[in-house]
């Protein structure tokens, strides 16, 4: 059985600086890298300001802060982040190849023995191991939007993934705080799938004028006791990923899962909500405007 010590945590966005700070809270020294100069800094920043408002409201201690923020360490190279890890985490974009690619590298670099995870949201762990010509210790960790705070961790096994791999996960995952689920590889897992047609059809609602985006997450929220409304939880997400993943399970699974015009729009627009300030909300400092 793994008895994870050090994790490193590949890209530095906002999944990626989320899962870090989530590692590092539990005690495990973890590294983040990203390629993009500047990217890590920002991240651990951003990940101390958390820290500090965090404390303003009483959530945790000024020793807690001071031990996540000791237990991080910035690196900008990848084989320095991975030397002696037993668990690699990846969380770049959608993109197969620059999965591979990147594990690929961080297979070479870190314990033999180490679990090498994705935080895809939909492609294929069976293929991503295969292609890493480490299938056993290869399964999908996927986190949910703002990883210290959201309680899921979905669990993905591919074909060939071992019960032994799946078992250090569901360990790990107790021990970040989190409640996993495990979820057998299919295009867009049990969440993903649920989520995006859920959220492509409110946007095809909004297209046709049912009603308004507040009205549309208005019913969700009071009606379904969602905690957010799904075309607020698209611009959360990024709708640049959103429309990735249903690029991917239309071609997988068919035409339920067509993206909206809507949305190509407005990614092409540069409107990916709260990353860039503007979705189907405005993102401002006080949060969220119509």
């Amino acid at each position: 059985m793994h008895d994870f010590r050090t994790v490193a945590v590949l890209g530095a966005g906002t999944m990626g600086r989320g899962i870090a700070q989530v590692c590092a809270q539990a005690g495990f020294v973890t590294r983040l890298f990203d390629v993009a100069p500047g990217q890590v800094d920002a991240a651990l920043g951003s990940i101390r300001a958390g820290l500090e408002r965090a404390i303003e409201k009483g959530k945790i201690t000024n020793e807690s802060r001071s031990e996540t923020l000791g237990a991080l360490v910035a690196c900008a190279d990848l084989a320095r982040a991975c030397a002696d890890a037993d668990l690699v985490i990846e969380a770049a974009p959608e993109s197969m190849d620059l999965k591979v690619e990147l594990l690929g590298r961080a297979r070479d670099a870190a314990l033999p023995h180490a679990l090498l995870a994705s935080n895809t949201s939909s492609l294929s762990i069976t293929e991503l191991g295969r292609r890493l010509a480490a299938p056993a210790r290869t399964l999908g960790l996927h986190f949910f939007n703002p990883p210290p705070v959201m309680e899921l961790l979905e669990v993905v096994h591919g074909v060939d993934t071992s019960a032994e791999t799946v078992d250090a996960a569901l360990l790990l995952a107790r021990r970040l705080g989190k409640t996993p689920i495990v979820v057998r590889d299919a295009p867009g897992f049990a969440t993903s799938r649920l989520g995006v047609v859920i959220g492509a059809e409110a946007i095809r609602m909004l297209e046709s004028g049912v009603a308004s985006v507040v009205d549309i997450d208005r019913a969700m929220e009071l009606g379904y006791r969602h905690p957010m409304g799904p075309l607020k939880l698209s611009d959360l997400v990024g709708l640049d990923v959103r429309l990735a993943i249903l690029e991917h399970l239309h071609r997988e699974l068919g035409e339920q899962f067509r993206p909206p015009s809507l949305l190509r729009q407005m990614v092409r627009a540069g409107r990916l909500g709260k990353k860039s300030g503007q979705g189907f909300y405005r993102w401002t400092e006080r949060g969220p405007e119509v």
